[in-house]
C-alpha cells in the first residue's frame, strides 16, 4: 500500500543481519506531524548480509512512500547512504561496474533503488545508531528490523503489531531505561559525548571506520555508531 502524506514525508529505514550473513531482515517507519512513529512495516529476508538487509530496507520505504512528496530519510548505514548518493552516478557511467572494474555488489537491488528515486526529491540524512540520545525514528526501525530478523515473521502497522521490543544493543540511561520508544510515543533528547564504557558484541558486525569485529569482541559507542575503542579514541582527539 503507498503511504501518502501531505507537504513532506519524514521516514527511517534499517535491515539487520544476525551473523552477517545470518537471518536476515528489513523495517521502515514513517513519521507523523510532530516526527513519532506513526505506519510502519518489517520483513524477514532469510539468510542475508547487513549490506543487503539495509538495501532493501531503503527499497522498500521508497516502495511504500509518494514519489510526488519530497521524502527524507534517516539511516544509520554509511554503506547504503554512500551506495545512492556517493558512488552510484559513477556505476552507471561505468556501467556497473566499480572503479576496480569489479560488477557492484547488489547490483539488482541497487538498481532498483536508482529506478525508484528517479525524478523524485528525496534527503537522507544520517544518525548514528544505538545512542542513548539517538533519534526515534532510526532506533524504531532498527528495533523492527531486528526483531523480524529473529523471529523471521512480517510484522507492521497495517498487521496490527505492536511496537518492537528495545534493542540490548542501545546503551541505558542513568534512570535505566532504553532508548526503545512504543509508536506515537514523544522521545526525550540530551546532549552528551561518547560513553566511556565497553561492551561486548552481542554479533558480529563493522566498525564506522570500515573493519569487522567479531562476536564477543569489546567494541565502545563513538560519534557514529559502535566499533572498536580505538576508533572512538581517534574520533574524540
Amino acid at each position: 500500500m503507498i503511504v501518502r502524506m501531505r507537504e513532506r514525508v519524514v521516514a527511517a529505514c534499517d535491515g539487520a543481519s544476525k551473523g552477517n550473513p545470518g537471518p536476515a531482515a528489513w523495517a521502515w517507519v514513517v513519521a507523523d506531524d510532530a516526527e513519532a512513529p506513526a505506519r510502519w512495516e518489517a520483513g524477514p529476508l532469510g539468510r542475508a548480509t547487513n549490506n543487503v538487509a539495509e538495501l532493501t530496507a531503503l527499497e522498500r520505504l521508497l516502495a511504500a512512500t509518494d514519489p510526488a512528496v519530497p521524502l527524507e530519510v534517516r539511516m544509520d548505514s554509511q554503506y547504503a547512504m554512500k551506495a545512492v548518493t556517493t558512488w552510484l552516478p559513477g556505476w552507471k557511467r561505468n556501467g556497473w561496474k566499480t572503479s576496480a572494474g569489479k560488477p557492484v555488489a547488489n547490483q539488482e537491488l541497487v538498481v532498483r533503488i536508482d529506478e525508484l528515486l528517479d525524478g523524485r526529491s528525496v534527503d537522507f540524512r544520517y544518525v548514528p545508531a544505538h545512542q542513548v540520545d539517538g533519534d526515534p525514528l532510526n532506533d524504531f526501525a532498527d528495533r523492527a528490523a531486528s526483531q523480524a530478523a529473529v523471529v523471521q515473521q512480517p510484522a507492521g502497522s497495517d498487521r496490527g503489531s505492536p511496537a518492537p521490543p528495545a534493542s540490548p544493543d542501545t546503551p541505558k540511561t542513568a534512570s535505566g531505561q532504553k532508548n526503545g520508544r512504543p509508536a506515537g510515543n514523544k522521545s526525550s533528547r540530551r546532549s552528551g559525548g561518547s560513553s566511556s564504557r565497553t561492551i561486548k558484541a552481542k554479533f558480529p558486525g563493522r566498525c564506522p571506520c570500515g573493519r569487522s569485529y567479531a562476536a564477543g569482541e569489546e567494541i565502545a559507542k563513538n560519534a557514529q555508531g559502535w566499533g572498536h575503542p580505538e576508533c572512538r579514541t581517534a574520533d574524540a582527539s
